[in-house]
């Protein structure tokens, strides 16, 4: 999957756009963690970094804090999730309208997950958004201007029963005024380019971001994509064999097989990323400037 005539062209980096995700912190180590994973992302200048949102607001204020640290003390776009899960309508776009207090003029509207995680059923809360489709016109009432992001799933979202039902709700989505998606994350790059094609014969032009995941872990990450119906390649799995107990290989390779990936879509004409960072830098880090994405070297005039 090697692109090299790709990785030689100096101009590459000028020409992508890249932009991270990060989560709130539990913890003070933890927030430690993020803000050296902020300061060591940042002068990659992204087009935007967002924050992800708990279940029913379980992390509304620890979002809120990172989202609002991030306005104040960088030059960041900041974004923020919101989804539907154990909220009422009210709930959610009080929320909306706290995170818009702050500056905040881009959300990513989720459904998200079942309260009881990943595989287990969704039920809409009584009162609340049944949605994101609904959650998206929902932000639309609260201010037009908003810039609305959603989901979008190469390999079909697990409770669709098919691809004709998965892509009729990107479209309503679009339709209530999302302007952009990002994908769950992929490891074989036909599913990408079989979806978007898919979505355009649907008339759907709409920017779709191809979701990064760089592996930190790659035996957490399988077990991961088993709950989550995402396809692990056999080559993908021959490529971590053996480094169970050899981290530092385990994240060269990981960070060749994910800049591998990037440029393999660049030769197919994607030049939008967004990278799920797990609030990690390094290997984020590592991809981005095996891709031509580094930071811009001051001149001796600027010194």
């Amino acid at each position: 999957m090697p692109a090299p005539s790709l990785s030689r062209r100096p101009d590459l980096g000028d020409k992508l756009k890249v932009s991270f995700e990060f989560f709130p912190p539990k913890t003070e180590k933890m927030e430690e963690m993020l803000w050296q994973t902020v300061e060591r992302l940042a002068p990659l200048k992204p087009d935007f970094v967002s924050v992800t949102y708990g279940a029913g607001g379980s992390t509304r204020e620890r979002t809120g804090r990172t989202v609002e640290r991030i306005i104040k003390e960088t030059h960041l776009n900041a974004a923020a999730h919101l989804t539907c899960v154990d909220a009422t309508r009210e709930e959610v776009d009080s929320v909306a309208r706290q995170f818009a207090a702050m500056g905040i003029r881009h959300f990513v509207a989720l459904r998200g997950d079942p309260s009881n995680g990943i595989g287990g059923r969704y039920h809409p809360t009584p009162g609340g958004y049944a949605n994101a489709v609904e959650l998206v016109a929902g932000l639309k009432a609260i201010n037009p201007d908003f810039e609305i992001t959603v989901s979008a799933y190469p390999e079909k979202h697990p409770e669709s029963p098919d691809f004709a039902t998965d892509i009729d709700l990107l479209k309503r989505k679009i339709d209530n005024g999302a302007t952009k998606a990002i994908t769950q994350c992929f490891f074989d790059n036909h599913f990408y380019e079989d979806y978007i094609e898919k979505v355009r014969k649907a008339g759907i032009y709409i920017p779709i971001l191809p979701g990064i995941l760089p592996i930190h872990n790659f035996w957490q990450v399988k077990n991961f994509c088993a709950r989550n119906g995402t396809h692990i390649p056999d080559w993908l799995a021959q490529r971590f064999e053996g480094l169970e107990n050899d981290q530092k290989t385990h994240d060269l390779v990981a960070a060749a097989v994910a800049a591998e990936q990037v440029l393999e879509l660049v030769e197919h004409g994607v030049e939008d990323f967004h990278f799920y960072t797990l609030n990690r830098a390094d290997l984020v880090y590592a991809i981005c400037y095996l891709i031509g994405i580094r930071p811009k070297q001051q001149t001796a005039n600027n010194k």
